[in-house]
């Protein structure tokens, strides 16, 4: 709500600037004449309203703005079967898998989960050449407990074949040392599965199903004026399910570019801020629906503010306040938050006492 806008409506609820008189105000030579709207003939042995006074307040004020969002898992991506066969078992919606879990079986035979940010691309035995991809089986297989082969690097060699057996046998699979492509699915972290999208007996070719990160977050929709307000790193509160909870904008990443050629397009530029949930026990098993996103686009700090009814709109422009003697004082307001506008003027001061609306 702009200053303006509440000095209108101010204006029809206390007083009206009419002109020049000779009343003298604000000490700066400005003239000006006052009269009260809503009035009412006071007889004579009835008293005057008293008006009602606040004291003028030093205070921090954040001026925030809210965006909806929507809590989720994050945007799921799909896996497609890699081994050729039959789907024999399959994952349950909302499994979390981790490192070592069976996703889904074909002819039997389990697709297992390894961490890691390179998909495995080829079969790893022994005779092969070195490659980034036999560091990363060998990093799971010692993180999984199966060592031998030292430091993991890119060497397949006799030690990681033999890794390999052991871990083939813990899975209760033929102990051949040999990783055929299609046996293992990377991904950078744990997952979630969101949605299963094959089913029993068909072919395994196809998607599988598709999957998330296991970590709940806000996913909110800006536009080119609100992607400043969200920046990376900026800290938020969440509404979730009535809830107040902080947050931290995490990333902002621009939507399609609008089509300059398409008159009919909206031409915005769009952008999705993914925000985590600095404390996700505090939501406790909500994991779906819409989120109040509150950002802080304006702060300041140890300033003197009063109510914005307190303010009284000028015929020559600006501002001023009433104090309780009647006296006016021309102010400078700076930012509105909360029903409270920054003031300054001459010998305003904290714990001075103002006219105000009720």
């Amino acid at each position: 709500m702009t200053g303006p806008h509440v000095m209108r409506r101010r204006r029809r609820l206390r007083w009206l600037v009419v002109g020049v008189s000779v009343l003298a105000v604000l000490g700066v030579g400005t003239t000006v004449a006052i009269t009260r709207l809503g009035s009412r003939p006071v007889a004579a042995a009835e008293a005057p309203d008293k008006p009602e006074t606040v004291d003028v307040q030093k205070m921090d004020l954040a001026e925030k703005e809210t965006m909806t969002g929507d809590l989720g898992y994050g945007t799921p991506q799909a896996l497609a079967g890699r081994r050729p066969g039959t789907i024999t078992a399959l994952p349950t919606q909302g499994s979390v898998l981790d490192r070592n879990s069976v996703i889904y079986q074909v002819d039997a035979r389990p697709v297992v989960l390894f961490l890691g940010t390179l998909p495995l691309y080829r079969t790893l035995s022994a005779g092969m050449t070195d490659g980034p991809d036999v560091k990363l089986v060998e990093e799971n297989l010692r993180d999984l407990g199966y060592r031998g082969f030292g430091t993991p690097n890119e060497e397949f060699t006799t030690a990681t074949a033999t890794a390999i057996k052991k871990w083939q046998k813990k899975l209760g699979v033929d102990q051949t040392g040999v990783i055929e492509l299609g046996d293992v699915v990377v991904t950078a972290t744990p997952v979630r599965v969101s949605t299963v999208s094959a089913a029993l007996g068909a072919d395994a070719a196809g998607e599988v199903l598709e999957y998330t990160d296991t970590t709940r977050w806000v996913t909110a929709e800006l536009d080119e004026t609100q992607k400043d307000l969200a920046k990376v790193g900026a800290k938020v509160t969440l509404t979730v399910d009535g809830k107040a909870v902080p947050g931290t904008v995490m990333t902002v990443i621009p939507g399609a570019a609008p089509d300059p050629n398409d008159p009919a397009a909206d031409q915005t530029q769009t952008y999705t801020a993914t925000v985590s949930i600095d404390d996700v026990a505090a939501i406790g098993a909500v994991d779906s629906g819409s989120v109040d996103v509150v950002v802080t686009s304006g702060e300041r700090k140890g300033v003197l503010a009063v109510p914005v009814g307190a303010l009284l709109a000028l015929a020559e422009g600006g501002y001023a306040v009433e104090l309780a003697s009647g006296k006016l004082v021309a102010v400078t307001t700076g930012l509105y938050a909360d029903g409270m506008v920054e003031v300054s003027g001459e010998g305003l001061t904290e714990g001075a006492q103002v006219v105000t609306t009720s």
